[in-house]
């Protein structure tokens, strides 16, 4: 070990580039870019994605692949194993069920979507407004809420289909009066964690509005509860619809969806159980996508899951 004074000849200045200085050592990504790359590195993720574009893909062109219609009744072709002609096989009026399969997933995508996209729009902006205003504004928003979840959502699905018809429409109104609910009390429990948080206070103090504070900043911080209870939510209106037309009180046929496949297929379940397995099948695969697809992109777009 050396002793004494330390000499000036021991340091040798260092050389400085002003090109490694201002060097960016990663591309500059947007907050959805830097999500989607982690989501990408989530197989399983991936995996079902690719699977619910296939279905989507399947639901819109899959009943144009063949030369028969979803309604159109064939008597001499009534109850026939799938087949080279009927790839999924008929029904007791011999109609086509590959047809009718996917023109049936495509009406319940459609619902689904349609009353996760509302429930999404009213919860989140419900539940923000309820938080960040606090005191008698959230006192009463959230009595308004009571009153809802202390009616059961099947009592409105019921007395809609009594006074409309049943129609998809009229079936997304059902899900949706009270199906933002949920929604807009995890957004509010969220968000009244970050409220006193520095960087809000932080936004205040610097003048930023209130719906500036809840777009820019409180929603961005509860992407991970939004995203995951979206996807939640699309398969749960899908099995919820599938229940309601297989007690009768949905859709009726001869329309088609997975609900009224199941119902059909479930009255001949001893003699022609692929009129069940395939609708059955469907509505499966697609609520496991959704779930596994829902936790990767929690995990991907959660900013306090960051690494």
């Amino acid at each position: 070990m050396q002793s004494g004074p330390i000499s000036d000849e021991l340091f040798r200045p260092s050389v400085k580039n002003k090109e490694e200085l201002e060097h960016i050592s990663r591309p500059n990504l947007t907050a959805f870019q830097d999500g989607w790359l982690r989501l990408s590195k989530n197989k399983g993720s991936v995996c079902s994605l690719i699977l619910l574009i296939l279905l989507v893909i399947l639901a819109l062109a899959g009943p144009h692949l063949t030369q028969f219609t979803y309604y159109g009744t064939d008597y001499n072709a009534t109850y026939q194993a799938p087949s080279m002609l009927h790839w999924f096989g008929t029904d007791k009026f011999g109609r086509d069920q590959w047809a009718r399969v996917w023109y049936g997933t495509r009406i319940s995508l459609l619902i689904a979507v349609v009353a996760a996209a509302l429930d999404l729009i009213v919860g989140v902006s419900y539940g923000a407004v309820s938080a960040l205003f606090g005191g008698k504004v959230d006192a009463v928003m959230q009595r308004f809420i009571e009153i809802l979840v202390g009616i059961p959502n099947l009592i409105f699905v019921i007395l809609l289909m009594m006074l409309m018809p049943a129609s998809v429409w009229t079936l997304i109104l059902a899900m949706s009066i009270s199906g933002w609910v949920n929604m807009a009390r995890l957004v509010r429990a969220e968000i009244l964690k970050l409220k006193n948080q520095e960087f809000v206070l932080a936004a205040r103090v610097l003048g930023t509005s209130d719906r500036d504070i809840i777009r820019k900043h409180m929603i961005p911080n509860t992407i991970g509860v939004i995203v995951i209870n979206t996807m939640f939510t699309i398969p749960s209106a899908i099995f919820t619809e599938a229940f309601l037309s297989f007690i009768g009180i949905g859709l009726q046929e001869p329309k088609a969806s997975l609900g009224v496949l199941i119902n059909s297929g479930f009255q001949v379940i001893n003699s022609h159980v692929y009129l069940l397995l395939i609708p059955a099948a469907v509505i499966v695969l697609i609520m496991v996508c959704f779930s596994i697809l829902g936790d990767g992109m929690r995990d991907a777009f959660d900013p306090r899951m960051r690494n």
